[in-house]
Protein backbone atom coordinates (compact mmCIF):
# COMPACT_ATOMS: atom_id res chain seq x y z
CA UNK A 1 0.00 0.00 0.00
CA UNK A 2 1.94 3.18 -0.97
CA UNK A 3 0.71 6.63 -0.80
CA UNK A 4 2.97 9.01 -3.16
CA UNK A 5 3.55 12.86 -2.91
CA UNK A 6 5.56 15.76 -1.80
CA UNK A 7 3.99 16.11 1.51
CA UNK A 8 5.74 19.44 1.92
CA UNK A 9 4.57 20.64 5.36
CA UNK A 10 2.80 17.02 6.34
CA UNK A 11 -0.58 19.24 6.95
CA UNK A 12 -3.93 18.12 7.88
CA UNK A 13 -4.86 17.18 4.82
CA UNK A 14 -1.92 15.04 4.00
CA UNK A 15 -2.06 13.28 7.07
CA UNK A 16 -6.06 12.30 6.36
CA UNK A 17 -4.56 11.39 3.00
CA UNK A 18 -1.94 9.16 4.84
CA UNK A 19 -4.59 7.83 7.22
CA UNK A 20 -6.92 6.41 5.01
CA UNK A 21 -3.91 4.98 2.86
CA UNK A 22 -2.84 3.16 6.70
CA UNK A 23 -6.66 2.20 7.12
CA UNK A 24 -6.71 0.69 3.69
CA UNK A 25 -3.09 -1.14 4.27
CA UNK A 26 -4.87 -2.68 7.18
CA UNK A 27 -8.16 -3.66 5.41
CA UNK A 28 -5.64 -5.43 2.47
CA UNK A 29 -3.10 -6.61 4.89
CA UNK A 30 -0.27 -4.68 3.86
CA UNK A 31 1.82 -2.20 5.04
CA UNK A 32 1.26 1.26 4.42
CA UNK A 33 4.78 3.61 2.62
CA UNK A 34 4.63 7.01 1.96
CA UNK A 35 6.36 7.63 -1.33
CA UNK A 36 7.96 11.19 -1.58
CA UNK A 37 10.90 13.57 -2.65
CA UNK A 38 14.22 14.77 -1.59
CA UNK A 39 13.30 18.11 -3.06
CA UNK A 40 10.14 19.96 -4.15
CA UNK A 41 10.04 18.73 -8.08
CA UNK A 42 9.44 22.62 -8.91
CA UNK A 43 13.06 23.40 -7.58
CA UNK A 44 14.42 21.73 -10.54
CA UNK A 45 11.84 21.89 -12.89
CA UNK A 46 10.83 25.58 -12.53
CA UNK A 47 13.37 26.84 -10.18
CA UNK A 48 12.76 30.81 -10.21
CA UNK A 49 8.97 29.66 -9.84
CA UNK A 50 9.88 27.14 -7.18
CA UNK A 51 7.93 27.57 -3.47
CA UNK A 52 9.41 28.67 -0.58
CA UNK A 53 9.47 25.29 1.38
CA UNK A 54 6.88 24.48 4.73
CA UNK A 55 9.34 21.58 6.14
CA UNK A 56 12.96 21.06 5.09
CA UNK A 57 13.94 17.34 4.41
CA UNK A 58 14.41 16.01 8.05
CA UNK A 59 11.50 17.73 9.55
CA UNK A 60 9.38 16.19 6.84
CA UNK A 61 10.36 12.55 7.54
CA UNK A 62 9.99 13.48 11.17
CA UNK A 63 6.38 14.43 10.79
CA UNK A 64 5.36 11.70 8.52
CA UNK A 65 6.70 9.03 11.11
CA UNK A 66 4.35 10.48 13.46
CA UNK A 67 1.20 9.59 11.16
CA UNK A 68 1.19 5.79 11.58
CA UNK A 69 2.28 5.34 8.53
CA UNK A 70 4.75 2.12 8.05
CA UNK A 71 7.89 3.20 6.20
CA UNK A 72 8.73 5.98 4.53
CA UNK A 73 10.71 6.12 1.20
CA UNK A 74 12.54 9.26 -0.43
CA UNK A 75 13.38 9.42 -4.33
CA UNK A 76 15.75 11.84 -5.26
CA UNK A 77 14.56 14.13 -8.12
CA UNK A 78 17.07 14.54 -9.89
CA UNK A 79 17.38 14.79 -13.59
CA UNK A 80 16.73 11.23 -14.76
CA UNK A 81 13.86 11.51 -12.44
CA UNK A 82 12.53 15.01 -14.33
CA UNK A 83 12.60 13.60 -17.73
CA UNK A 84 11.41 10.23 -16.74
CA UNK A 85 7.76 9.62 -18.41
CA UNK A 86 5.11 8.69 -15.97
CA UNK A 87 4.63 5.22 -17.46
CA UNK A 88 8.22 4.48 -16.99
CA UNK A 89 7.72 6.24 -12.85
CA UNK A 90 5.13 3.21 -12.74
CA UNK A 91 6.71 0.57 -13.60
CA UNK A 92 10.24 1.08 -12.51
CA UNK A 93 9.38 2.66 -8.93
CA UNK A 94 5.86 1.93 -7.79
CA UNK A 95 5.63 -1.70 -9.20
CA UNK A 96 9.65 -2.73 -9.71
CA UNK A 97 10.97 -0.99 -6.98
CA UNK A 98 7.89 -0.63 -4.49
CA UNK A 99 5.82 -4.27 -5.33
CA UNK A 100 2.78 -1.74 -5.32
CA UNK A 101 -0.53 -3.48 -5.23
CA UNK A 102 -2.67 -0.61 -3.80
CA UNK A 103 -2.66 3.01 -4.24
CA UNK A 104 -3.90 6.37 -2.62
CA UNK A 105 -3.17 9.54 -3.81
CA UNK A 106 -5.43 13.16 -3.82
CA UNK A 107 -7.66 13.51 -7.24
CA UNK A 108 -5.74 16.45 -8.20
CA UNK A 109 -2.02 14.71 -8.26
CA UNK A 110 0.35 14.58 -11.22
CA UNK A 111 3.48 13.36 -11.95
CA UNK A 112 6.20 12.03 -14.86
CA UNK A 113 7.59 14.16 -17.38
CA UNK A 114 5.18 16.93 -18.08
CA UNK A 115 3.21 16.02 -15.28
CA UNK A 116 1.31 14.01 -17.56
CA UNK A 117 0.95 10.99 -14.95
CA UNK A 118 -2.44 11.59 -12.77
CA UNK A 119 -5.29 9.36 -11.35
CA UNK A 120 -7.10 8.22 -14.52
CA UNK A 121 -3.89 7.04 -15.99
CA UNK A 122 -2.37 5.37 -12.58
CA UNK A 123 -5.92 3.64 -13.22
CA UNK A 124 -5.59 2.60 -16.39
CA UNK A 125 -1.66 0.89 -15.81
CA UNK A 126 -3.09 -0.45 -12.65
CA UNK A 127 -5.82 -2.94 -14.64
CA UNK A 128 -2.46 -3.76 -17.02
CA UNK A 129 -0.26 -4.40 -13.78
CA UNK A 130 -2.01 -5.33 -10.73
CA UNK A 131 -2.98 -2.82 -8.27
CA UNK A 132 -5.56 -0.88 -7.27
CA UNK A 133 -5.71 3.06 -7.23
CA UNK A 134 -7.93 5.05 -4.64
CA UNK A 135 -8.59 9.16 -5.52
CA UNK A 136 -9.15 11.17 -2.88
CA UNK A 137 -11.05 14.44 -2.45
CA UNK A 138 -8.76 17.26 -0.73
CA UNK A 139 -9.95 18.38 2.96
CA UNK A 140 -11.27 21.34 3.35
CA UNK A 141 -10.23 23.18 6.56
CA UNK A 142 -11.86 24.84 9.48
CA UNK A 143 -13.65 27.45 7.16
CA UNK A 144 -14.31 25.35 4.38
CA UNK A 145 -11.14 26.07 2.46
CA UNK A 146 -9.40 23.69 1.02
CA UNK A 147 -6.47 22.53 2.92
CA UNK A 148 -3.17 23.04 0.81
CA UNK A 149 0.60 23.96 1.16
CA UNK A 150 0.11 27.42 -1.15
CA UNK A 151 -2.74 28.48 1.33
CA UNK A 152 -0.50 27.97 4.28
CA UNK A 153 2.36 29.43 2.44
CA UNK A 154 -0.26 32.37 1.97
CA UNK A 155 -1.27 32.98 5.25
CA UNK A 156 2.33 32.80 6.90
CA UNK A 157 3.20 35.80 4.42
CA UNK A 158 0.20 37.49 5.60
CA UNK A 159 1.96 36.56 9.55
CA UNK A 160 -1.31 34.84 10.46
CA UNK A 161 0.60 32.22 12.06
CA UNK A 162 -2.68 30.44 13.79
CA UNK A 163 -4.28 30.32 10.77
CA UNK A 164 -1.59 28.85 9.56
CA UNK A 165 -1.30 26.49 12.51
CA UNK A 166 -4.94 25.25 11.73
CA UNK A 167 -4.16 24.09 8.37
CA UNK A 168 -0.93 22.25 9.55
CA UNK A 169 -2.28 21.09 12.72
CA UNK A 170 0.98 22.48 14.57
CA UNK A 171 3.07 25.86 14.57
CA UNK A 172 5.04 26.73 11.94
CA UNK A 173 8.55 25.41 12.66
CA UNK A 174 12.08 26.94 11.28
CA UNK A 175 14.87 25.49 12.27
CA UNK A 176 18.82 26.95 11.87
CA UNK A 177 21.73 27.32 14.33
CA UNK A 178 22.39 30.08 16.63
CA UNK A 179 25.13 32.64 15.68
CA UNK A 180 26.97 35.51 17.08
CA UNK A 181 24.39 38.40 16.91
CA UNK A 182 25.59 42.04 17.73
CA UNK A 183 24.54 42.19 21.01
CA UNK A 184 22.34 44.99 20.95
CA UNK A 185 18.92 42.82 22.19
CA UNK A 186 21.27 42.12 25.38
CA UNK A 187 22.02 46.20 25.67
CA UNK A 188 18.56 46.22 25.74
CA UNK A 189 17.47 44.00 28.63
CA UNK A 190 16.47 41.40 26.25
CA UNK A 191 19.34 38.89 25.22
CA UNK A 192 18.08 36.93 21.79
CA UNK A 193 19.64 34.09 20.31
CA UNK A 194 20.36 34.88 16.47
CA UNK A 195 18.98 32.15 14.41
CA UNK A 196 20.98 31.15 10.99
CA UNK A 197 18.03 31.76 8.25
CA UNK A 198 16.79 29.04 6.71
CA UNK A 199 17.72 28.87 2.71
CA UNK A 200 14.70 27.27 1.52
CA UNK A 201 12.01 27.07 4.69
CA UNK A 202 9.10 30.12 4.48
CA UNK A 203 9.82 32.72 6.75
CA UNK A 204 6.08 34.10 8.18
CA UNK A 205 5.78 37.60 7.77
CA UNK A 206 8.31 40.17 9.71
CA UNK A 207 7.20 41.08 13.32
CA UNK A 208 7.14 40.35 16.95
CA UNK A 209 5.91 36.90 17.63
CA UNK A 210 4.86 34.34 20.41
CA UNK A 211 6.51 31.35 19.61
CA UNK A 212 8.43 28.27 21.01
CA UNK A 213 12.24 27.86 21.05
CA UNK A 214 13.55 24.13 21.12
CA UNK A 215 16.46 23.14 22.46
CA UNK A 216 19.04 20.28 21.14
CA UNK A 217 18.65 18.15 24.32
CA UNK A 218 14.18 18.83 23.82
CA UNK A 219 13.82 20.93 26.27
CA UNK A 220 10.90 23.53 25.23
CA UNK A 221 11.38 27.34 26.09
CA UNK A 222 8.24 30.08 25.77
CA UNK A 223 9.84 32.98 23.72
CA UNK A 224 9.53 35.83 21.72
CA UNK A 225 10.46 36.04 18.52
CA UNK A 226 11.76 38.62 16.22
CA UNK A 227 12.21 38.95 12.36
CA UNK A 228 13.38 41.90 10.75
CA UNK A 229 15.81 43.96 9.87
CA UNK A 230 16.14 46.07 13.03
CA UNK A 231 14.75 49.53 11.57
CA UNK A 232 15.57 51.26 14.60
CA UNK A 233 19.44 51.08 14.17
CA UNK A 234 19.97 49.66 10.35
CA UNK A 235 16.37 51.21 8.53
CA UNK A 236 14.32 49.59 6.08
CA UNK A 237 17.54 47.88 4.31
CA UNK A 238 18.89 46.27 7.33
CA UNK A 239 19.70 42.71 6.81
CA UNK A 240 17.08 40.10 7.57
CA UNK A 241 17.40 38.42 11.07
CA UNK A 242 15.81 36.07 13.13
CA UNK A 243 16.47 36.13 16.71
CA UNK A 244 14.38 34.37 19.55
CA UNK A 245 14.55 35.71 23.44
CA UNK A 246 13.77 32.74 25.46
CA UNK A 247 11.38 33.25 28.82
CA UNK A 248 13.15 32.83 31.91
CA UNK A 249 16.05 31.46 30.66
CA UNK A 250 19.88 33.31 30.73
CA UNK A 251 22.41 31.11 29.55
CA UNK A 252 24.61 30.88 26.36
CA UNK A 253 23.33 29.14 23.52
CA UNK A 254 25.89 29.86 20.63
CA UNK A 255 27.06 26.94 18.28
CA UNK A 256 23.14 25.43 19.37
CA UNK A 257 20.87 23.74 16.65
CA UNK A 258 17.44 25.33 17.16
CA UNK A 259 13.77 24.78 16.29
CA UNK A 260 12.28 28.28 16.60
CA UNK A 261 8.03 27.86 16.23
CA UNK A 262 5.57 30.60 15.69
CA UNK A 263 2.32 30.45 17.84
CA UNK A 264 1.14 34.02 16.95
CA UNK A 265 2.23 37.33 15.57
CA UNK A 266 1.78 39.97 18.04
CA UNK A 267 3.04 43.04 15.76
CA UNK A 268 4.41 44.37 13.14
CA UNK A 269 8.14 45.90 13.10
CA UNK A 270 8.99 49.89 13.76
CA UNK A 271 10.87 52.03 13.70
CA UNK A 272 11.60 53.51 17.26
CA UNK A 273 13.45 57.76 17.33
CA UNK A 274 14.34 57.04 20.59
CA UNK A 275 15.90 53.77 21.96
CA UNK A 276 14.36 53.92 25.56
CA UNK A 277 10.94 53.72 24.02
CA UNK A 278 11.99 51.10 22.00
CA UNK A 279 13.14 49.57 25.84
CA UNK A 280 10.04 49.56 26.87
CA UNK A 281 8.29 48.18 23.95
CA UNK A 282 10.77 45.03 23.90
CA UNK A 283 9.76 44.63 27.71
CA UNK A 284 5.97 44.68 26.81
CA UNK A 285 6.84 42.22 24.15
CA UNK A 286 7.45 40.14 26.56
CA UNK A 287 4.74 40.44 28.61
CA UNK A 288 2.29 40.00 25.70
CA UNK A 289 4.29 36.49 24.61
CA UNK A 290 4.25 35.36 28.47
CA UNK A 291 0.46 35.90 27.93
CA UNK A 292 -0.34 34.81 24.72
CA UNK A 293 1.81 31.27 25.96
CA UNK A 294 0.35 30.78 29.03
CA UNK A 295 -3.51 30.80 27.47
Amino acid sequence: MITIGVYDGVHVGHRALIAEACALGGRLGLPAAVLTFDRHPAQLVTPDKAPCLLTDLEQKVELLHTTGIDAVEVLAFDEDRRRETAEDFVREILVGRMSARAIVVGTDFHFGHARRGNVELLEEMGLELGFEVHGLRLVAGPDGEVVSSTRIRELLAEGDAVAAARLLGRDHEVRGVVIQGDGRARDLGAPTANIELPSEVCLPAEGIYAGWHERPDGEIYAAAISLGRRPTFYGPEGALVLESHLLDFDDSLYGEAAKVRFAKRLRSQHHYDDVEELRQQMAADLDDARAVLAG
